[in-house]
């Protein structure tokens, strides 16, 4: 036991390290199974990559703590094995801090968000680095004074700057979650962020007890093993209940495998609670369509809305109709409740408005700023501008072609059938001869690459896609 408990390899140790292993493994599969099993398209914003560094800063602590504090029997003769970089860099601005600070640009983005209702004014990968500066500032301060000794350890007068320095980060969540409090969150934010600060206190805590006792009594070997397990042990607990994707991606949030729930949430209408979202009874009276009626209105109708919406998903044109029917599910919630208003206001942004967008939409630099400097996230109006111009172009391009479409002739047939009393039956053998799309510029699907297509198209077959993107 004296030996294993200052050159390290005891039994407990091993155990230790084993427990962080399984502790990194559940981490990843938190953090992958969601895009994996339910093809969640990847995002470039800050809601895929905050996540992404957060199990970054979790691998590295774990790591340090196992490489600074003896757990395995190795010694130290290169300069990657120095005190410095692991109990000082690897453990603080890479680990600890870096932890700390993705949970503080959180909660900063949903204080922005909620309680002063716009977008930050500063992007997440500068908060991020300008909260994480005086971590680095504090190690680079530490590797120059060379205060630990050979087993990593501090003077007892370094003690009291360092745990300032993670109490006051503590401090800072404190005050955001807070300041937040009173929201209504519908995706566990709130539970995330005081979860985070009751985890991370008790981590400070356990890890100045766990030092003073080291330092103190330096002479009882288990007590030096059994302090340095727990603190692999309060780490690896630390990373899997810091660790949350509800800041980031609430509707992620919703359908990952951890939801122990019976219905999965397909879009963010259905996972607020907005009235008929996502639903289409097959009992809805059938509605006559007229072409020469305008387009604004005959989008009201949710089925001619999803007949058009696979049209345009054909023709690789589909983002606008998708916006459209996005926009037209946030105009169903009341004025009166803000949050739900912010939270798909705030979907309608990521998915839609920002660069890089999964499915940017091409209107002009004018309404996509007014969108993004808003200075209310749940004004009425918030989308008009951007709406009235995909409006244009959705009469110039894609509703010349609809009307020629099969997916037209299906949507009328469907309609007869319904007028009639019938459910729609399915028809095989009418070939037709598709039309190439006459959309130009960004939305041209044929503007980048061009795909040949057979010169006739079993009805069948399009009928499944229609279904399929109905759903």
């Amino acid at each position: 036991m004296a030996s294993c408990a200052v050159e390290g390899g005891c039994v407990t140790d091993y155990l230790a390290i084993a427990i962080s292993m399984l502790s990194m493994i559940l981490l990843l599969s938190r953090f992958i199974l969601p895009f994996v099993v339910h093809k969640v398209p990847r995002t470039k914003n800050s809601g895929f990559w905050i996540p992404v560094i957060q199990v970054f800063a979790s691998f590295n602590l774990l790591l340090s703590i196992v490489m600074s504090l003896n757990f395995l029997k190795f010694k130290k003769r290169h300069w990657w094995q120095s005190c410095y970089v692991w109990a000082v860099w690897f453990e603080g601005p890479l680990g600890f801090g870096l932890l700390l600070s993705c949970r503080l640009t959180q909660a900063f983005q949903l204080y922005y968000i909620f309680v002063k209702r716009r977008l930050p004014p500063i992007r997440s990968y500068i908060t991020l680095p300008l909260i994480l500066l005086p971590w680095i500032a504090g190690a680079a301060f530490i590797h120059m004074k060379q205060p630990l000794n050979p087993r990593c350890h501090m003077g007892a007068h370094w003690i009291i700057p360092v745990v300032s320095l993670h109490t006051s980060y503590v401090s800072a969540l404190v005050g955001f979650t807070g300041a937040v409090r009173h929201i209504d969150f519908r995706f566990d934010e709130l539970r995330d962020l005081w979860r985070g600060i009751l985890v991370s206190a008790s981590s400070i805590g356990l890890w100045v007890a766990a030092y003073v006792l080291n330092e103190i009594r330096d002479d009882i070997s288990w007590l030096q093993v059994a302090s340095r397990f727990l603190l692999l042990i309060m780490a690896s607990i630390l990373v899997l209940a810091f660790f949350s994707m509800s800041s980031s991606q609430p509707l992620l949030s919703q359908i990952s495998l951890r939801k122990r729930e019976s219905r999965e949430f397909g879009s963010m209408g259905e996972a607020l609670g907005i009235p008929d979202s996502g639903l289409l009874l097959q009992r809805e009276p059938a509605q006559v369509i007229d072409p020469n009626e305008p387009l604004d209105k005959l989008l009201l109708d949710k089925r001619f809305r999803l007949s058009f919406m696979a049209f345009a998903d054909s023709c690789l044109a589909g983002e606008s109709v998708h916006f459209y029917d996005e926009v037209h599910e946030l105009g169903k919630i009341s004025l009166d409740d803000s949050v739900r208003r912010i939270y798909m206001a705030r979907h309608i942004i990521d998915k839609y408005i920002v660069a890089g967008a999964a499915m940017e939409v091409n209107i002009s630099h004018r309404s996509r700023q007014e969108i993004l400097t808003t200075a209310d996230l749940a004004h009425p109006t918030l989308f008009s501008n951007a709406l009235n111009e995909l409006m244009q172009l959705i009469k110039m391009n894609l509703a010349k072609d609809y009307w020629s479409s099969m997916y037209f002739m299906k949507f009328k047939e469907d309609a007869s059938m319904r007028s009639n009393g019938r459910e729609p039956e399915q028809m095989t053998g009418w070939n037709f001869s598709p039309r190439l799309s006459s959309v130009h510029g960004v939305d041209d699907p044929f503007h980048q690459e061009h795909f040949s297509k057979s010169s006739s198209i079993d009805v069948h077959d399009s009928d499944i896609q229609l279904t399929r993107n109905g759903e």
